[in-house]
């Protein structure tokens, strides 16, 4: 699945960075997000991303 940049900022707003994939893979099981979000977001390496251009970089190079 592709995400575009727009999709992952509705996903996503609210966030505080930095986040780390756990705080991730946590905070989309609390709100919701589509099953394809959360397999995303469980695929990314486990380090903390400082901001959601970084976030969406690691997520881009999952595709």
């Amino acid at each position: 699945m592709t995400i575009t940049g727009v999709e992952l900022q509705e996903y996503l707003a609210g966030l505080d960075y930095p986040v780390s994939r756990e705080d991730l893979v946590r905070w989309g099981q609390e709100n919701g997000v589509s099953t394809d979000v959360l397999q995303m977001l469980k695929a990314l390496p486990a380090e903390e991303f400082h901001s959601p251009a970084e976030l969406s970089e690691a997520l881009s190079s999952l595709a």
